[in-house]
């Protein structure tokens, strides 16, 4: 075996042994950490091992679900600390659940939804709906939403839809066909959000998920439903695996969408360039480093590469200041438009633009103070 076949098979076989999260319902966890309600749509099956958890069977009907999530004190914004099988959750540290509901069909799921976007003012009942990505469980997926809500403080209700991912590093190609698999689940979960009275709706996909998010829209703009994507008030894919002509396919029926699709990318995803050699290419959508190659796309790319810590492979999350600048994105384009002659510290870093594609080539230094201008 060639030095890079063994590089790139044992990077795999390492983070296949990583601990995981794992889902851990303590009630007294309300009383330590600070609670975000996220509802679950899913597409997973029981696990047949432990008998009361999704995994990672795949299921044609979508189940419903809620956790309440305890956010910990002590942690950074950004941080997950995962509870271990291997030691008793920790609720000062750790993510816990302190409740979760199986909700007994889609109409308990709507009204319960309903309740909960009805908190909020008329013109402000809003929802995020986060679509994870590769090697994802059940609680990952919640977990990481939960955190991404509270850190970004976003407005409406956390809505999660988890797709059959096996859960496992070695599993990419079982994860590609599930993420297809999953497409009619994404989109019925949008329509029961919107069912319920979501006025509005932020999408975002990462990695894998970013791939089944731009399916799920490709298809419900081929039925024609243009009310139902112009509800969706921005689309944001963070690490997107997706092959760039695909995505300009896919991008390219798009044209009921009110804002362009905001990429967040780096050049240093390590995870990407793993799979760009799975699936024989030079990159992936989630590092392009040339801006003309979406030309002709209505799309904002946001250079992520000065963040990158680790694989790189979810800088937004891990980062307070793009977590800034996520919390702010349906803004930029409105910020880069209102003044297309002096860009120059508008936005941090360089701005490029190709025909209807922007690339913003983003600073550590000044990712905060450009989005306040």
């Amino acid at each position: 075996m060639g030095r890079v076949s063994f590089a790139f098979v044992l990077s795999l076989a390492l983070a296949a042994c990583t601990p995981r999260g794992t889902l851990v319902v303590d009630p007294a966890a309300a009383s330590v950490g600070t609670v975000e309600s996220v509802f679950i749509g899913t597409t997973r099956g029981i696990d047949p091992k432990s008998g009361d958890d999704f995994g990672r069977e795949r299921r044609h009907s979508a189940r419903y679900t809620r956790l309440d999530v305890s956010i910990p004190p002590e942690r950074e914004p950004g941080e997950i600390h995962w509870p271990s099988p291997h030691r008793t959750a920790d609720p000062a540290r750790d993510f816990v659940s302190t409740s979760a509901m199986l909700y007994p069909g889609a109409p308990a799921f709507r009204a319960d939804l309903a309740r909960e976007l009805a908190k909020a003012p008329r013109g402000r009942r809003e929802a995020t709906i986060f679509v994870h990505g590769f090697n994802t469980t059940y609680a990952e997926g919640a977990y990481r939403l939960a955190q991404l809500g509270h850190d970004l403080d976003l407005p409406g209700v956390l809505v999660n839809y988890s797709w059959p991912s096996r859960g496992h590093a070695l599993a990419y190609g079982y994860d590609r066909d599930s993420a297809l698999f999953a497409r009619d689940g994404l989109e019925d979960l949008l329509r029961q959000v919107d069912a319920a009275g979501a006025g509005g709706v932020l999408l975002v996909g990462h990695s894998m998920g970013a791939a089944l998010t731009m399916e799920a829209l490709r298809q419900i703009a081929i039925r024609g439903d243009r009310r139902l994507l112009r509800k969706i008030e921005a689309v944001v894919l963070i690490s997107p695996d997706i092959d760039v002509d695909v995505f300009r396919a896919q991008a390219t029926v798009l044209t009921d969408l009110r804002n362009p699709i905001f990429v967040f990318t780096s050049r240093k995803d390590r995870a990407l360039r793993l799979s760009a050699r799975l699936s024989g290419e030079a990159s992936r959508l989630g590092n392009v480093s040339d801006v003309s190659e979406l030309g002709d796309v209505r799309v904002t790319l946001l250079d992520t590469t000065a963040f990158a810590t680790g694989s790189g492979h979810f800088n937004v999350g891990n980062s307070p200041m793009l977590l800034t600048i996520l919390s702010r994105i349906k803004d930029v384009d409105d910020v880069l438009a209102a003044d297309q002659s002096t860009r120059t510290g508008l936005l941090p870093g360089a701005v490029l633009t190709v025909q209807s594609a922007t690339q913003i080539v983003l600073s550590p230094v000044t990712a905060i103070s450009g989005l306040q201008n």
